[in-house]
């Protein structure tokens, strides 16, 4: 199995207990550079992996390859553990790896564990309150949508539907004891602690 480990927003005391057990118990560690090495040192041995930062689409997608080539043999026969600063599902690198590993090698399972983001991490660095809905975005366009606190899914679907999205997904005290995830048949009524990805 490839895991995507959130390592939070750079300071070692920030990640999770759950990402320090994860970090103990992998069969290898792997980070994408020298400050998600310095994040990880404290609780396994990591090797460091080239992620270049540039706009070339075909260095960016020999590098992912050679990447998948070094992940594999310890992600078929054990667990990997990427280590990834912030949170593996937001902006991360670690969803194009997934794509090229999925090519590559379709038998080996990959799932992502949270780490605190550089979202919510920077309201608490600004000492700002948001409590509001607000924009998230990396320069382009957004085509998704999370809506927070969903009383009623079906009628924000319906909703959501006539505004051009097409992709939903529902999940209801997430982490928490009686966990759901829907992705159709969405329910009248919903749990105060629920969240709805809507994407076009």
């Amino acid at each position: 199995m490839l895991l995507g480990l959130g390592l939070g927003p750079g300071d070692p005391e920030l990640l999770t207990l759950r990402a320090v057990r994860l970090l103990k118990s992998a069969d290898r560690v792997f980070v994408p550079g020298k400050l998600a090495y310095d994040l990880v040192a404290p609780y396994a041995k990591a090797e460091i992996l080239d992620f270049p930062m540039t706009r070339d689409e075909s260095i960016i997608k020999e590098r992912m390859r050679e990447n998948a080539l070094k992940i594999a043999p310890t992600a078929k026969r054990g667990l990997a553990v990427l280590g990834i600063l912030g949170d593996p599902n937001f902006f991360s690198t670690f969803s194009r790896l997934c794509e090229v590993m999925k090519e590559m090698y379709p038998d080996i399972e990959s799932r992502t564990e949270p780490g605190i983001s550089a979202i919510t991490a920077f309201a608490s660095a600004a000492g700002v309150s948001i409590s509001e809905g607000f924009i998230v975005a990396d320069g382009k366009e957004p085509k998704s949508m999370i809506l927070l606190k969903v009383r009623r899914p079906a009628e924000a679907v319906e909703r959501l539907k006539r505004e051009g999205y097409t992709g939903f997904t529902l999940v209801e005290r997430m982490y928490m004891k009686g966990e759901r995830v829907y992705t159709r048949d969405f329910p009248e009524t919903g749990d105060y602690f629920s969240v709805l990805y809507a994407r076009r």
